[in-house]
C-alpha cells in the first residue's frame, strides 16, 4: 500500500490527537461502544450487508489506497478493504484500528492529506452529519488522484427511511437528533459545481422501514423507494462556480 502523504499534523492509531468533541459528532465518541454493538444485531447486520453490498462495486476498479471520511468503528473499512479511515471522534477510531484500518483523528472538511493520494474516497452517511458537505465534498476532490471516484451512500431525504429516522431524532434518539438527510437532486447539484460526474448508483432496502424483514436486494440506478442510495462520481476537471 502506498502510504498518503500528509500535509499537517496526523495522527496514528497509536497516539491519536483528537480535538475537543463537538454537538454534531461528540455523541459518537462518548457512545461509540453501543454505536458499533447495533452492527452485530439482526437489524444491524442485516441493514449493513445491504449497504456494503450497495457500495462494493465502485470501489473493484479503483486504486489504492482507499480513504473513508467518517470511518467510524471502521465496519465498512473492513468490509471494502478501505486502507486509511478520517474520524474526529476519537472512541470510534480506536475499534477501526483494532479492524486493521489505518486511522487519523480529524475532519473531512478539512482533509490533513496533500492533492491527490487516494484512488477512492468513500463517505457512508457522514454527509448528513457535517455542517458543510460541499466543503467535505470538495476535499475529496483535492485528495483523489486523476480519474479517481468519490462514493457516496446515502440515505435520500425524499425517503421513508429518512423519514422513520428524523422521527426517531425527534424523539431524541441520540445519533439521529443531529441528523440532516439531503435530498438527491441537492447532492447531484453539490457534485456538479464542484466538478464531479455521477458515473454511476445503486439502491437498496426498498422496503418499509417498519418491515421486520428487511429487503436487501440491490438494484442498479436510482430506486425512488429505496432508503439507501450509492453513488459514484468522477472528478471531470476544474469545478464550476456556483
Amino acid at each position: 500500500m502506498t502510504s498518503p502523504t500528509s500535509r499537517g499534523p496526523r495522527s496514528r492509531a497509536s497516539a491519536p490527537r483528537p480535538a475537543a468533541p463537538s454537538t454534531s459528532w461528540s455523541v459518537f465518541h462518548e457512545l461509540a461502544t453501543r454505536y458499533d454493538a447495533w452492527y452485530d444485531s439482526p437489524r444491524g447486520r442485516a441493514l449493513f450487508e445491504a449497504e456494503s453490498r450497495c457500495l462494493a462495486p465502485w470501489l473493484d476498479a479503483t486504486t489504492t489506497p482507499r480513504l473513508e471520511v467518517g470511518v467510524g468503528s471502521g465496519r465498512f473499512a473492513e468490509r471494502l478493504k478501505i486502507d486509511v479511515g478520517i474520524d474526529p471522534a476519537m472512541a470510534p477510531l480506536e475499534l477501526a484500528a483494532r479492524r486493521g484500518v489505518s486511522v487519523v483523528c480529524g475532519a473531512g472538511e478539512h482533509l490533513p492529506f496533500a492533492d491527490r493520494q487516494f484512488g477512492a474516497v468513500v463517505v457512508v452517511v457522514t454527509l448528513c452529519f457535517v455542517e458543510d458537505p460541499s466543503a467535505l465534498l470538495a476535499e475529496a476532490r483535492r485528495v483523489l488522484v486523476p480519474g479517481g471516484l468519490v462514493v457516496l451512500g446515502i440515505v435520500p431525504a425524499e425517503s421513508a427511511w429518512a423519514r422513520h429516522y428524523a422521527e426517531q431524532g425527534r424523539a431524541g434518539h441520540p445519533f439521529y437528533r443531529g441528523a440532516r438527510f439531503l435530498s438527491l437532486p441537492h447532492l447531484r447539484d453539490l457534485l456538479e459545481v464542484l466538478g464531479f460526474t455521477v458515473v454511476g448508483a445503486c439502491s437498496t432496502l426498498a422496503g418499509s422501514p417498519d418491515d421486520p424483514l428487511i429487503d436487501r436486494t440491490v438494484l442498479d440506478g436510482i430506486d425512488a423507494a429505496a432508503g439507501f442510495v450509492s453513488i459514484a462520481a468522477r472528478d471531470e476537471g476544474p469545478a464550476k462556480r456556483p
